[in-house]
């Protein structure tokens, strides 16, 4: 298994139209061959001194895959395809952290 952090700095002010194309895309993805958990995270106020905010314009996607190859299929998947040129001009950025339990 492997733990995907998708980190996405959206243009200001367009978290919200973000967010609504991303979840038009959810079921589908959690549906692929290979995926354990798959969804959008956004900041959470605590008062934990230690925690980093990420701030407004940021949706962290927190995943779970089966292993490299279905992270791979996952990004050329149909519905991946249709999505990404509905939210190109909103994202300014996107990094990607892959993981492996220790």
């Amino acid at each position: 298994m492997i733990h995907v952090i998708a980190t996405i700095e959206l243009e200001a002010g367009r978290r919200d139209d973000f967010l609504v194309e991303f979840h038009k895309i959810v079921a589908d993805v959690r549906n692929e061959a290979g995926c354990i958990a798959y969804g959008p995270t956004i900041d959470t106020q605590t008062d934990i001194e230690a925690q980093q905010q990420k701030g407004s314009d940021v949706v962290t996607v927190v995943e779970q895959w089966e292993d490299v190859d279905t992270l791979k299929a996952h990004s050329v998947a149909p519905h991946m395809l249709e999505y990404r040129p509905k939210v190109k001009d909103m994202v300014r950025q996107m990094t990607l952290h892959i993981l492996e339990p220790a």
